[in-house]
């Protein structure tokens, strides 16, 4: 590809024709590799980028478009200047593709100035090029040769049947250690198709040494289709292959040249969220078990057996019963009341906690300077109405007490702790946090925003 200015917009944002020198010849191919891109995500096709009479607008999702001419970056929209914005990004991306990335090679990846696709590809890059001089990864292949000396076994059938006259030749079966395996194959595809890519000459050189290095493995036309098999001995390159796959799904390839058309490494931001927010409680609680998108409850049971399954983004197995989490990237407004909290996600909570019997039920929100200046507890919010269980068999028991609390967390932080209402609530104060949430919170360098109800006493 061509170098070509990058333009850099938020969620929701609008690129105008006419600014920066933006043209409708820009925004058609952007526009057409938004849709291929919105289809391998499986979100509508207008859901990345949307034609509008004055341009193009950006939808709830994170990443780079690229084309032969220009290409959008699109950053999540927090508080911060692009480089913060886009140093907390790749760490979200880091913990939610389970990628071991360091505070440093963040830090160092914060005071280079490019945008988020050529931070990724540089990052690769560094990592990629340190391991391979290290060796490349090896696999014993099986092999089948036509020699003049013994080599491993003899295969008998085709020395009596092709070979039968052919008495200067053995039919040989052996197992030879390669460095044409289905990993290494990947790899180099990811390294080919990134030398069209990048735009930084210091990367380009990176991927030439690269390219030199993968020289003896083969080429592969269905790089996503290799049967890699990750174990013990070839641990340094776990991390490379997800974002070699990455990188590969990403790319569109024109059907009449085969060059490259146009790239898309795009993320839905709500699914992004979710799954930074599921892997940080699950490093963050240790050995209590967390479970990530469970269905295992119904809503409702009916003659045809249970209806409408339930599907929590996080569950945690806590002493005191189970802490459901439900994730929210939404931005609350602390001038009303309610903090514009959508009644649809009160009631979904209501039903995970009749649903799982659970102790803490917990909404997950992006934390913002506006909705305090010291960030802590805001509100406090009482549950309103009867407090009978509703599923108890026996009225007269009583049933067991629950808090209702909406966390608003920083997208860079790993906090979504919670309080736990057991003999504190309906006397206006708080119990001590409980042992995983104290973990998360000292994990974090950045406090939450919290709002808090309980359900009143019976």
């Amino acid at each position: 590809m061509t170098q070509a200015p990058t333009r850099c917009i938020r969620e929701w944002e609008e690129l105008r024709i006419g600014d920066d020198g933006f043209s409708e010849r820009d925004a058609k191919p952007l526009h057409r590799v938004a849709e291929r891109a919105a289809r391998r995500l499986r979100l509508p096709e207008h859901a990345i980028l949307t034609r509008t009479a004055t341009g193009v607008r950006a939808g709830q999702v994170v990443g780079v478009l690229a084309t032969p001419g220009p290409t959008l970056e699109i950053l999540p929209k927090i508080d911060g200047d692009d480089g913060a914005v886009r140093a907390a990004l790749v760490r979200m991306l880091a913990v939610a593709l389970e990628l071991r990335v360091a505070d440093g090679e963040i830090t160092a990846l914060h005071t280079q100035r490019h945008d988020l696709l050529e931070l990724l590809i540089r990052l690769f890059t560094a990592r990629l090029l340190a391991a391979v001089r290290r060796g490349l990864p090896r696999r014993y292949q099986a092999r089948t040769q036509d020699l003049k000396l013994m080599r491993g076994r003899l295969d008998v059938i085709r020395q009596l049947t092709q070979l039968a006259v052919r008495s200067d030749v053995l039919a040989c079966r052996f197992d030879e250690l390669s460095a044409d395996t289905p990993l290494n194959r990947v790899l180099k595809a990811a390294v080919s198709m990134l030398t069209g890519v990048t735009r930084s000459a210091a990367t380009a050189r990176c991927l030439a040494e690269l390219v030199a290095r993968f020289e003896r493995v083969s080429g592969t036309r269905t790089p996503l289709r290799e049967p890699v098999r990750l174990d013990r001995s070839n641990t340094a390159f776990h991390d490379l292959y997800r974002l070699a796959r990455m990188f590969l799904a990403g790319d569109w390839q024109s059907a009449a040249s085969g060059r490259a058309s146009g790239f898309a490494l795009v993320f839905a931001m709500n699914d992004l969220f979710e799954a930074f927010i599921g892997r940080s409680v699950r490093r963050a609680v240790g050995s209590l078990q967390v479970h990530l998108q469970h269905a295992k409850h119904y809503a409702i049971e009916g003659q045809d057996g249970p209806l409408f399954r339930l599907k929590p983004d996080i569950v945690v197995e806590t002493p005191d019963g189970p802490m459901v989490l439900d994730t929210k990237w939404k931005q609350l407004d602390p001038g009303d009341k309610t903090l514009k909290i959508e009644s649809t996600d009160i009631y979904q909570m209501h039903a995970y906690a009749r649903a799982y019997d659970a102790t803490r039920v917990v909404l997950v929100y992006p934390w913002c300077q506006e909705l305090s200046a010291r960030p802590g507890i805001s509100r406090h919010w009482r549950i309103y109405g009867n407090p009978t269980h509703p599923g108890c068999r026996d009225r007269r028991r009583r049933p067991p007490r629950r808090s209702r609390r909406v966390a608003a967390t920083d997208r860079r932080s790993y906090v979504v702790g919670s309080w736990s209402s057991r003999g504190a609530v309906g006397r206006g104060r708080f119990a001590p946090l409980s042992a995983p949430v104290a973990i998360l919170r000292r994990e974090s360098s950045v406090p939450t925003h919290h709002v808090q109800a309980d359900r009143p006493r019976p």
